[in-house]
């Protein structure tokens, strides 16, 4: 039991050791439309898994169910559906907390056919983040296959919604992530907080899935400086007192300065905590290296060749394996071991010091707690670790117009100019729209056609501006004139400057013979030339 305690205990010290800044629940805005008693903008924070629907918005109308209302169960057992009508809104499942885990909540919603679920949570608290269970052998493959954004909600908020749908009104509700992100311009940066650790079961799985399937978009945009992305891993340190016990030995470098937990929760078998730390710190190395050299791309290729060549469970975890994959790559092997340094000096290791310094929230980010993480524009996103669903985090990151094209292809976004031009000025005429395609939705802006620009509002009316176009006319006219008058001068001056030269050659060749025959060869000259 003592040992059972001690595993429980340490983590919590190692956590707590990077504990000064603070953790940061990630929001988004749910608006009621109705009934006029429960109108307004209220809070709600984001769980950390489903898809969010960053830079999108969802209408639909909520359910409180009548029976199961924990949804710790399956809702066909009950004989409920909450699947929507063809034409009919979507229904956003209102559900308590309690009983069971979040996930297992969004899960039964979303097989009842909810496009949503809103956990009212049943203590007066301030709102927390929705997380995945943290089980060694979970059964929960599902985790991966919730689709549905969720979101959790206070008491106060939940308990006036409960009353409004059994006073049988009709609440309407808009789920809102425009302003979760911010999109100040036309450069995301974003980190990914990983692990090299292959054997931590489903959340390891699900984490190098994506960087398998991320590779590459995440390689593209990276090439064309759309992003700047930072791989970051996280470490602990391990209390004074625990120095010199077995647990910290096996788990750390550096004196106990740098840890990880062990791979597979078992001093006895298989790799050590530590083995993880110097692999994160190799990873570190490579990808400062490779950005040194201008192709940080290079990261992503390491880890999924690396995670295919030199997998735990077939003992290939190793220095040699990593470095053979190093050479593959083409990156200088020896400056990532000199950037790695010594994991046995009694020091510290500038690059995971860097790495902890970094876990620890600065200005609006948040202490990234939670392995993996995604911060994109300094906010941490919420929600699968999905190829699709976080483009489009990334995609909403972008300022308007300015975002790559793949953030504005079908299968992330929907074009709004298609449908009645979105609504915008259009002269079908000559094809000309003021309608403008974004990520987060469409813009009615007058077009400029060729070199003409068009004035107007971008829904009613748009008009060539022809004062700068008749302008331009004046400019060409001006233009042409002089450069006729140009050419003129150019002639007068070549035929002054030629008789000029003339009459030199004249008095100069009339000292040496007659004035008739220098005019004989004159012509003769002229006759030949």
């Amino acid at each position: 039991m003592g040992g059972r305690m001690l595993w429980l205990l340490v983590p919590v010290l190692f956590l707590c050791g990077t504990c000064w800044g603070k953790f940061v629940v990630e929001k988004n805005s749910l608006k009621v439309t109705s009934p006029n008693s429960l109108k307004g903008v209220y809070e709600s924070a984001i769980g950390n898994f489903g898809f969010p629907q960053y830079g999108g918005t969802m209408v639909g109308i909520v359910a409180y169910p009548k029976a199961n209302r924990k949804a710790c169960h399956w809702f066909k057992d009950f004989d409920i559906s909450y699947k929507s009508k063809p034409g009919g809104f979507p229904t956003f499942l209102l559900v308590d907390r309690g009983d069971c885990y979040f996930t297992t909540k969004a899960w039964n919603a979303q097989n009842s056919g909810a496009a949503a679920v809103l956990v009212a949570d049943n203590v007066a608290e301030p709102l927390i983040t929705m997380n995945t269970p943290q089980e060694v052998n979970s059964k929960a493959d599902y985790l991966q296959n919730i689709t549905i954004p969720s979101a959790l909600i206070s008491k106060n908020f939940g308990d006036r919604l409960k009353k409004a749908i059994e006073n049988g009104d009709m609440v309407s509700v808009n789920l809102d992530w425009k302003e979760s992100l911010p999109h100040p311009d036309n450069r995301v940066e974003y980190e990914f907080w990983t692990n090299s650790n292959d054997e931590c079961g489903p959340k390891c799985d699900s984490q190098m899935q994506f960087v398998k399937n991320f590779k590459g978009v995440a390689q593209i945009l990276e090439k064309k400086s759309y992003t700047q992305f930072t791989p970051h891993y996280m470490t602990w340190y391990c209390p004074e007192g625990f120095l010199s016990s077995k647990w910290c030995k096996s788990r750390c470098i550096n004196h106990g300065r740098y840890c990880a937990p062990d791979p597979e929760h078992d001093f006895s078998k298989g790799y050590d905590g530590k083995d993880v730390v110097i692999q994160n710190l190799r990873q570190t190395c490579l990808f400062k290296v490779a950005n040194e050299s201008g192709k940080p791309w290079l990261w992503w290729d390491y880890v999924t060749d690396f995670a295919i060549r030199c997998p735990m469970n077939e003992k290939k975890y190793t220095k040699g394996c990593a470095e053979e994959v190093i050479k593959a790559l083409g990156i200088d092997l020896k400056k990532i071991n000199k950037c790695m340094g010594d994991p046995d000096a009694d020091e510290d290791n500038p690059v995971l010091k860097a790495e902890q310094d970094a876990q620890i929230g600065k200005h609006s980010r948040g202490d990234v707690t939670i392995l993996p993480t995604l911060v994109i524009n300094n906010r941490q996103y919420r929600g699968n670790l999905d190829r699709t669903a976080v483009l489009k985090a990334i995609c909403a990151g972008f300022k308007e117009t300015t975002e790559p094209a793949v953030c504005l292809s079908d299968d992330i976004q929907t074009n709004e100019c298609l449908e009645n031009n979105g609504g915008c000025w259009q002269d079908k005429a000559s094809n000309i729209t003021a309608c403008k395609d974004t990520f987060h939705g469409r813009l009615c802006e007058c077009p400029v056609v060729e070199g003409v620009k068009f004035v107007g509002d971008g829904y009613t009316h748009c008009k060539a501006n022809k004062p700068s176009t008749e302008g331009g006319w004046s400019f060409l006219w001006v233009f042409f004139i002089l450069t006729i008058a140009g050419v003129g001068a150019y002639g007068l001056y070549k035929y002054r400057f030629q008789s000029y030269m003339d009459s030199e050659i004249r008095a100069i060749m009339a000292q040496y013979m007659p004035l008739e025959n220098l005019e004989a060869q004159s012509h003769i000259r002229n006759d030949q030339s």
